[in-house]
């Protein structure tokens, strides 16, 4: 497999718009035309797409042939990894039943009822979707009809950060509305137009956008599901997700030119408006619906565990089978590898995040026991350092997952439970803290994380990737919102402190990882650190890391490990 590096913008602009009024062999539509011809002025005129790259087929140009000489000329090249696909359908759509479920289909000008060998099958369009390059493309279809895989959709509300989804993989798409679903062809809220493509034309032109005037693909299909959904004149409910990946097509982001910096990773949180809601369920979305409800009541706690064993067997074999620390390393092999370990830890780290934030007492045995399996599995072999220290990498994630999520909750219990847990390092061959052996071995990876395309010149890469990585899936887990950057501050601030605790506190100078809090640092009073050392002063042995039994339980041991460590970074001198 190929590794493609995204950049945090897009280099060129392709569109199929098609419209189809005039059918062969069809009932005639009214509007699809003119639906067509707006989209492809909207995205010529206000979103930059060059004219040349807008391929308009209307009517008797749009027959099946043409339609998907069209479509495939895009896997030859035409299209490059950084750019961006729309197609646009308007017209009639059609559902079979099969074997195995409901098949759509769109119909082209030429098409026949009683010969479905003359429609386009919807998912031959998803699967010719991954020949292209482009890392975003969008399917809008103003047609009704079943058969649609999308996996998943944003929940209402989600928040993500801007230049992180420009540099995602995904395939997305929103159509009129499902099998069985009559689509208005009229009566929308723009004269001459469907009720979907009024409304989709209106959340282009502005009522989707951010306040900053950014608009979004799922900002867009939020926006057209409410609205089409509760229209007066509307009988459809429009369908919309994802397909495969997870960025989002970005229409427009009049703010992104100022998010540059060399040293620091600066982005835009990005929040989707409180609305309709799509009904996709992924499997990862049932083992959090499992957790939740083992959680809930101790009668479930041999439940829980079963399923614990059941995914952490699993996770154990997969990292295993799939990295060898014999592998030749590349920016692209680094890039890949971390990729896969982030997938294959999904499930448990939404074990482990879950049990953080609702868990009990009862429920830490099982914590302590995904982190102790996967440390142990780190035994004594040969190969490249990077690679050998990169094993500790899913072990770090789910310290991060664990420790933001139980702060998130104020389970201060929980955090010190994951910052004091004792596990065995082969390497080292003793027994150390999790956080000891974790974060000592893969230290010196931090500068790795500069190959990745933006980082290059951040102060501390490996927290800037982490803090974009852990960001949309716990805020699908938790819903923390804008909350989200004062929290993983707090973790990585608790988990430096605890670090230099434990590692040295009678040194003259100390260590802990830092964050990236440490840039933040300045002599003010907003300053992560300060504010933090400020807090625990008021509160002495009240302030919950002290009451929980971080620093020995002790305010005088935390105060001195924390005056120390501001030592440190005032040393730094990134401010």
């Amino acid at each position: 497999m190929t590794t493609v590096i995204y950049q945090p913008k897009y280099k060129n602009s392709w569109a199929i718009v098609i419209g189809i009024n005039e059918y062969t062999h069809v009932g005639r539509l009214g509007y699809a035309c003119n639906d067509a011809q707006a989209i492809a002025d909207l995205l010529i005129n206000d979103f930059n797409f060059p004219a040349e790259n807008v391929t308009l087929l209307l009517d008797a140009d749009a027959t099946k042939a043409n339609i998907m000489r069209h479509f495939l000329k895009h896997a030859n090249g035409n299209t490059g990894a950084d750019d961006r696909l729309v197609v646009f359908y308007a017209g009639h759509g059609h559902t079979i039943t099969g074997n195995r479920g409901e098949i759509g289909f769109l119909i082209p000008v030429d098409g026949t009822i009683d010969d479905i060998s003359t429609f386009i099958r919807w998912d031959e369009l998803t699967r010719n979707a991954e020949l292209f390059l482009a890392k975003h493309v969008l399917f809008v279809m103003d047609a009704c009809y079943g058969g649609l895989a999308i996996t998943r959709s944003l929940q209402p509300g989600s928040t993500r950060f801007l230049k992180d989804m420009l540099r995602r993989y995904t395939r997305q798409v929103l159509t009129a509305g499902k099998a069985n679903e009559t689509v208005a062809d009229a009566g929308g809220p723009i004269p001459g137009h469907s009720i979907f493509t009024g409304h989709f034309i209106e959340a282009l032109m502005g009522k989707a956008a951010q306040g900053d005037g950014t608009i979004t693909a799922n900002g867009v299909m939020s926006y057209v599901c409410e609205k089409v959904s509760k229209d007066i004149y509307s009988r459809q409910t429009p369908h919309f997700g994802y397909f495969e990946g997870d960025g989002d097509f970005i229409f427009k982001a009049p703010g992104l030119e100022s998010l540059d910096s060399e040293t620091v990773d600066q982005d835009k949180l990005i929040v989707l408006p409180l609305m309709y809601n799509g009904q996709n369920r992924s499997d990862q979305d049932q083992v959090i619906d499992k957790v939740k409800e083992y959680l809930s009541e101790d009668r479930h706690f041999i439940k829980l565990d079963e399923l614990i064993n059941k995914e952490l067997r699993q996770t154990m074999s997969l990292l295993q089978e799939n990295f060898s620390a014999n592998e030749t390393f590349t920016p692209e092999a680094f890039i890949q590898r971390i990729k896969d370990y982030e997938k294959i830890i999904e499930n448990i780290q939404v074990i482990i995040s879950s049990i953080a934030h609702w868990g009990n007492e009862k429920q830490l045995s099982s914590m302590k026991k995904i982190l102790s399996r996967l440390a142990e599995q780190n035994e004594i072999t040969g190969g490249l350092v990077v690679w050998l220290q990169m094993r500790w990498y899913p072990v770090m994630l789910l310290l991060y997952f664990g420790g933001i999520s139980a702060i998130a909750s104020g389970k201060y219990d929980m955090l010190t439970t994951l910052l004091t847990l004792r596990v065995q390092n082969d390497r080292r061959q003793k027994t150390q803290e999790l956080v000891i052996a974790t974060m000592s071995e893969i230290k010196d990876t931090n500068d790795v994380f500069k190959v990745i395309p933006g980082h290059e010149r951040n102060h501390v890469p490996r927290s800037e990737y982490l803090f974009k990585t852990l960001q949309p899936r716990l805020d699908d887990l938790l819903f923390l919102g804008k909350s989200y950057e004062t929290l993983f501050d707090r973790f990585e601030l608790l988990l430096a402190l605890v670090y230099a605790d434990f590692n040295d506190p009678s040194a003259n100078h100390i260590w802990g990882p830092p964050g990236r809090f440490a840039w933040k640092h300045t002599s003010f009073d907003d300053s992560p650190l300060i504010l933090l050392i400020k807090e625990a002063e008021i509160q002495k042995a009240e302030w919950p890391p002290i009451k929980a039994g971080l620093f020995g339980g002790s305010y005088e041991r935390f105060k001195l490990i924390s005056n120390k460590y501001l030592e440190l970074i005032n040393r730094l001198g990134w401010h």
